[in-house]
């Protein structure tokens, strides 16, 4: 995980020291991440009372009355909101995915999550949210949603539940397009909380933290009356705590490569055994053109199942869609960038039409159609330009580097943020960097050549040889001592070994630091413009985020 820095005149690369905490373990203290260290050490003591006696106030109050502003008001819901945040906290086991459990458990995941949804009342409620379950490796959270947006151009009242957030918890959750808000948030965590607490046992513990969130979107989209709940898989698909659904609408799969292999086995073929084990007998399955490997054990999958293509046709067991042609559209623009978003939208084009026909939408949708327009109606056009999505594909200007400020009397911060985390998706990443720095080039700043980007030997791919190696580059402990000269060493004129390499790299002792230093590179430097690629993590992604937002 690097924050890559290609500039005008030059290129290199950051590494924010916690990303290689155990060889720069004295300065791995940084305020982002202070939250994350306290809730493994001290919140697992935490005794629930404290969740209780405040949780409760909430839930008499709006039991009593119902939510009005003067009761949130009254009930101060910010602190509210750290207990249930600190409650959350409370359920990071710290348990490493792909070990077994320290304590054997008489039940299994998912027998486990069916228990919750049995105490919260919860069973018969999911049938009726008319689920879109999607698993795959690159591209889950994209196609959900493009669903969610086309979905809402339809008329049709969404709910989405993705992972991970980025900074608020609240983002997991949406509904109609908008995060679910604090105080409807407070009312529906706290009923889970507490009825959930009442009924553990040595065999039925509280949940882990993602199934705790899987439990609670479930609740949170019964009550809030959705037309369809779109779900994204966590982990895997098979044994993930989303695969308590029985009978969605319609199953998809995303792009497949090789992701959490500690818990999803060494292989293509065992990843794909896992992400199709989301199917279900009889109900429609789309999945996206796969690695052979990948596919036929997809196909094994669905033929097993007797997965069908449609409600009226049994001769196609499984569909493949093609990327979406962008002709289609008209003349719109997908709103997320990138060539390989192309196929995460064909993808979300087949699972809404799949609903819309299996839900009796479809009809009323195209009934004034021509046949063309109803392949892909004004409705899913509309949807595939207005999807948004934070920390996948975007495009920040650093508002603070430029504010307050005459023209051309300081430079220009770009920010390019990605939570591309596999070998797959960070060469997709890759090519979409590549073609955005060439739309945004500005030849009145800068004479530079992109193809001196090829100087960075990353091949698209993070090398696990560099960051061993970054000791030997710059180490830096205050961010002020560290002159602005290193933008202009050049690492495009280095051979790409690394050695060579390291004399553009640099480590920062944080990551507000190193976002503070390329602040003052620009207002100190007017000619230049600092063109930063953040990926590798979402959780890298949305601490930027966090910082560029303070």
């Amino acid at each position: 995980m690097h924050i890559n820095t290609n500039t005008y005149p030059t290129s290199g690369v950051f590494e924010v020291s916690y990303l290689n905490r155990r060889k720069h373990s004295s300065i791995y203290e940084i305020t982002w991440r202070a939250t994350a260290s306290l809730s493994l050490d001290n919140l697992k003591g935490c005794c629930s009372v404290r969740y209780r006696k405040v949780s409760t106030q909430v839930m008499e109050k709006i039991d009593s009355n119902g939510i009005t502003k003067e009761h949130v008001d009254d009930l101060q819901l910010p602190s509210s909101y750290e207990s249930a945040m600190e409650a959350l906290s409370s359920l990071i086991s710290g348990h490493k995915r792909g070990q077994k459990p320290l304590i054997p458990s008489k039940y299994d995941k998912l027998e486990r999550m069916r228990m919750y949804l049995k105490i919260l009342g919860l069973e018969e409620h999911i049938a009726g949210l008319k689920i879109i379950h999607v698993a795959g490796t690159k591209g889950k959270g994209s196609t959900c949603t493009f669903c969610e947006a086309i979905l809402r151009e339809c008329g049709v009242r969404t709910g989405l539940f993705t992972s991970p957030h980025l900074i608020d918890v609240r983002e997991r959750f949406r509904i109609n397009g908008l995060e679910i808000t604090e105080d409807r948030f407070l009312q529906h965590f706290w009923e889970c909380w507490h009825k959930l607490e009442e009924n553990i046992t040595e065999d039925l513990p509280m949940p882990p933290l993602f199934q705790f969130l899987t439990v609670l979107a479930f609740k949170i989209f019964t009550s809030e009356q959705v037309d369809v709940a779109i779900v994204e898989v966590g982990i895997g698909g098979k044994n993930d705590s989303t695969n308590v659904i029985k009978e969605p609408v319609v199953c998809g799969i995303t792009s497949l490569g090789m992701d959490h292999t500690e818990t999803l086995g060494n292989t293509l073929s065992e990843i794909a055994s896992h992400k199709a084990g989301i199917f279900k007998p009889k109900i429609p399955a789309f999945t996206v053109s796969q690695l052979s490997e990948a596919m036929e054990v997809i196909q094994e999958r669905a033929n097993e199942l007797e997965v069908i293509k449609s409600p009226l046709s049994l001769e196609v067991p499984l569909e493949v869609t093609p990327a979406l042609d962008p002709k289609k559209l008209e003349g719109l623009k997908l709103s997320l960038s990138g060539d390989h978003q192309l196929i995460n939208a064909g993808l979300a084009v087949s699972l809404c039409k799949c609903w819309l026909q299996r839900t009796g939408n479809w009809e009323k949708l195209t009934k004034n159609d021509d046949l063309e327009a109803a392949d892909l109606p004004p409705a899913f056009r509309r949807g595939l330009a207005s999807a948004h999505i934070s920390g996948r594909a975007q495009i920040i200007h650093d508002a603070s580097s430029n504010s307050n400020a005459t023209e051309g009397s300081r430079g220009d911060l770009i920010f390019y943020l990605d939570g591309a985390h596999s070998p797959e998706s960070v060469e997709a990443c890759a090519n979409w960097f590549s073609s955005s720095i060439k739309e945004n080039e500005n030849s009145s700043v800068s004479n530079f050549k992109l193809d001196k980007m090829n100087g960075v030997p990353t091949n698209g791919h993070f090398q696990p040889e560099l960051d061993s190696g970054s000791e030997k580059g710059f180490n830096i402990d205050n961010a002020k001592t560290f002159s602005h000269e290193f933008i202009h060493q050049d690492a495009s004129r280095r051979n790409t070994t690394t050695d060579n390499y390291i004399g553009s790299s640099a480590v920062m002792p944080s990551l507000p630091l190193a976002i503070k230093w390329l602040r003052d590179c620009v207002k100190e430097n007017p000619s230049i413009r600092l063109q930063v690629l953040v990926t590798g993590s979402l959780h890298l992604v949305g601490d930027v985020l966090k910082v560029l937002r303070r």
